[in-house]
């Protein structure tokens, strides 16, 4: 039986973009969502990602839609290897907040946190030998805290990018000018992309060096601006658009009440990037101009209780388990809220979406 739904989508939007925003070890949900997005029929044509949203979105794009699920799966379960035998002592996701051992748990990922600080991550970083502060100035190896030579061997096993610049698929991935302070979007559209576009949208300081890409030096797009749903919105033309905005950091919150709250809640503001106030603008300007539709739907990653401020930099198992479980979850809530797509009929404006703004905790 045909999909009523997907019809309408099919009807309504001349563009299905996924946006992924930074975030580090919370990219995980990003998978999730992925995984249950690909089961359905709203397959986006165009995916727009910073930081570790632009690894995702490499993996996808850069992969046939067969194989994106096994590649994602491949890319998360390397980097949460890193604690061999310990990787796997939460096997199970979810299985410490079904016993109330909160303080244990979240003593486990600090530890994990540490463990990742110290010794890098299984195909993403390692430690710079000898250390940046000995390394001569104006090097590279001056620039950054890790060694970041390891991602580029996992982008370049993973992602087939002679597929990525097929254009098959749109990929947008944001970086940053050292220099000039200014964002800039490297897009498979305008350009040939390769390995160092994307390390460069992830090299985030002091921990990574900087990319170099035609003579210029970039760091993490995540500096200016950590989601690229301005940069959708601003180069879509006419097209209307369905846009899956799938954050990591969520703006609200409680307030704290110690230090590791306060650096935790100051780092949930920074990194959300005000989503919610651009977004709020963005349907402002849309309708004081009559452009094109857009429908953007919210995905905002909600901590669980025995999360910390190292949440970003945590790649146990049993974390990157529960964020890609948590992900799957909450695409399939949306797309079965009453409410999902409600508005797509509206000839002109953008209509937002929050369909699971209830079901976890903040």
């Amino acid at each position: 039986m045909a999909d009523p739904i997907a019809a309408r989508i099919a009807r309504r939007h001349d563009r299905i973009v996924l946006v992924l925003q930074g975030g580090g070890a919370l990219g995980a949900y990003q998978a999730g969502v992925y995984e249950e997005l690909c089961s359905t029929r709203y397959q986006p044509d165009w995916i727009a990602g910073v930081s570790i949203g632009a690894i995702n979105a490499a993996l996808i794009a850069g992969n046939p839609p067969q194989r994106r699920v096994e590649r994602l799966s491949e890319f998360w379960h390397l980097v949460s290897s890193g604690m061999g035998p310990l990787a796997n002592a939460f096997p199970a996701p979810g299985f410490l907040n079904t016993t109330g051992l909160e303080q244990p748990r979240s003593a486990f990922n600090q530890f994990s946190a540490l463990w990742s600080a110290m010794l890098g991550i299984p195909g993403f970083y390692k430690p710079r030998i000898p250390p940046a502060v000995l390394q001569p100035d104006g090097t590279p190896g001056a620039l950054g805290i890790y060694d970041t030579a390891p991602l580029r061997q996992t982008l370049e096993k993973l992602v087939d990018f002679d597929l990525v610049n097929s254009r098959k698929v749109r990929l947008s991935v944001g970086a940053v000018d050292v220099c000039s302070g200014n964002s800039e979007y490297f897009d498979n559209f305008d350009r040939v992309i390769g390995p160092e576009h994307i390390m460069a949208s992830g090299a985030l300081p002091p921990a990574f060096p900087p990319v170099t890409i035609d003579g210029r030096a970039y760091w993490d797009g995540g500096i200016v601006s950590n989601t690229p749903l301005q940069y959708v919105l601003d180069t879509r033309g006419k097209d209307s658009l369905l846009a899956l905005q799938v954050d990591l950091f969520n703006a609200r919150g409680k307030l704290p009440t110690n230090l590791a709250g306060v650096q935790q809640r100051q780092k949930d503001i920074l990194y959300s990037s005000r989503t919610r106030y651009n977004s709020n603008k963005a349907t402002e300007l849309a309708r004081s101009r009559n452009g094109p539709p857009a429908d953007i739907v919210h995905l905002i990653y909600r901590q669980a209780s025995w999360e910390l401020e190292s949440k970003d930099y945590e790649f146990s198992r049993a974390s990157v388990l529960e964020h890609w479980k948590a992900g799957a979850r909450d695409l399939r809530d949306t797309i079965e809220h009453p409410d999902w797509l409600k508005s797509s009929g509206d000839k002109d404006g953008i209509t937002q979406y929050d369909l699971t703004r209830h079901t976890r905790p903040l």
